[in-house]
């Protein structure tokens, strides 16, 4: 008779290699789990994401294009302004580029007190200018505005001031300045050379 030991059926081992291999996949299958999951949670499958990206895309190329548009419209603007200057008249000489002067006198006479005196200062005045016939008109659209700030000028000075040699010639650059300064100012432009006294009277 066989005894028990003989009648035991042999185990056989069973193989870690299976073992092995399941422990991998369900690794992996973690691991993919967990980036899949992690994508999906934050929208990157998600279109509106796109849409998103391409609507700032498209907002960034639309801002390029009005600055752009603005540069343009300042440029020309700048342009216009140009043009609007009044032009230099040349002479027609060969040898040398020399510019034609006009003369215009203001109708009215300017009358002013010297300052710490009772003495008064009348004087009539010419503008001299090489642009064209704007300046001139300029000045007599801004008539009373550069007549007041002449007048100011005048006001200034007193009767010492008037017994210098050179104070014609002083007021006269002053004059100049100040018509220029205020057809600058409402025009953008003077274009007067000079000032010639046409008068001048001291009582």
């Amino acid at each position: 008779m066989a005894t028990a030991e003989e009648t035991e059926v042999e185990e056989k081992p069973k193989k870690p290699i299976l073992k092995i291999l399941l422990l991998v996949l369900v690794v992996l299958l973690l691991i993919g789990g967990t980036v899949g999951a992690t994508l999906f949670f934050s929208g990157f499958f998600s279109k509106k994401a796109v849409a998103s990206a391409e609507q700032e895309l498209e907002g960034a190329e639309a801002a390029a294009k009005e600055g752009d548009a603005a540069a343009g419209k300042d440029g020309k603007a700048a342009q216009d302004a140009k043009a609007a200057k009044p032009d230099r008249v040349k002479k027609n000489t060969p040898e040398l580029v020399r510019f034609e002067y006009t003369y215009k006198q203001m109708e009215k006479e300017l009358l002013s007190n010297l300052t710490g005196t009772r003495k008064v200062m009348q004087i009539q005045i010419a503008f001299m200018t090489s642009y064209d016939e704007r300046v001139f008109q300029n000045v007599e659209k801004h008539e009373f505005a550069v007549r007041g700030a002449l007048l100011d000028v005048m006001r200034q000075y007193t009767e010492a001031d008037v017994n210098r040699p050179e104070f014609r010639k002083e007021l006269a650059e002053k004059l100049k300045d100040e018509a220029n300064r205020v057809l600058t100012q409402y025009e953008d432009f003077g274009g007067i050379d000079a000032v010639h006294f046409t008068s001048f009277i001291v009582q």
